[in-house]
Parts: C-alpha cells; sequence; structure tokens
C-alpha cells in the first residue's frame, strides 16, 4: 500500500464536533476498501486567503493515510458528493511523519506564555 496526506477543507457552518464525524466516515469508507489512517489532526477554523462557495473561513483537518489507491478514489468521490467539503487535496508522500505537522507545532509556538513584552 502507499502512503498519503489527505487535507480537507470544511464549511465554517458545521461544528468542529460535525467534522470530526466527516472523519469518522472516512476512516469508514478506508477501512472497507483496505485502507488505514495512521493519524489525524484537526488544525482548527482559519481564514481563507479568498473565498470559495461564498465562505471566508473553513475548518481545516489533515489525515496522513496508509491505503491503496482504490480507496484513496472512493473517498475523495464520496467527499465531492457532500455539501460541507469546500475543498480536498491528496499528496502521495515516500514517508509518513511521526510526529505533530507543522501546523501543529506553530501552534504549540504561539501558545508559549514565556514571551517577553518588547520595549
Amino acid at each position: 500500500m502507499a502512503f498519503y496526506e489527505h487535507i480537507y477543507l470544511a464549511r465554517q457552518d458545521v461544528s468542529a464536533q460535525q467534522v470530526e464525524e466527516l472523519t469518522a466516515n472516512l476512516t469508514e469508507i478506508l477501512e472497507a476498501n483496505g485502507g488505514k489512517i495512521v493519524s489525524k489532526e484537526y488544525w482548527g477554523l482559519k481564514n481563507l486567503a479568498y473565498r470559495i462557495r461564498k465562505n471566508r473561513k473553513a475548518h481545516f483537518s489533515l489525515l496522513n493515510i496508509d491505503a491503496p489507491h482504490a480507496a484513496i478514489a472512493e473517498m475523495e468521490r464520496q467527499m465531492r458528493i457532500n455539501e460541507d467539503i469546500l475543498r480536498v487535496m491528496t499528496l502521495r508522500v515516500d514517508v509518513l511523519n511521526d510526529g505533530p505537522s507543522v501546523m501543529m507545532q506553530k501552534r504549540d509556538r504561539d501558545d508559549r506564555s514565556d514571551r517577553r513584552p518588547r520595549h
């Protein structure tokens, strides 16, 4: 099987819990077709650079997947049907990252409370 990094954007109107349910549905689709999700990250509600279907914000989610191509194709087909999903991007990678993604590392760095005020 091959490794994939998959990012999808969900509409700003849905809640974070509904995004988790979408991820659970995608997991079921992958597992039914012989794949599995190695790790998943919810990046939160973020501003978009430009409007997508009248949305200025979107919920971002990352999935690291180990699956055959047929499972990925079926998952993407189901996502195109779903009205809550705005955009999808799947990349085939040689190796999946073990630690948190760059977006999660950035969030950890931004949450530091030891910042000193500038004079």
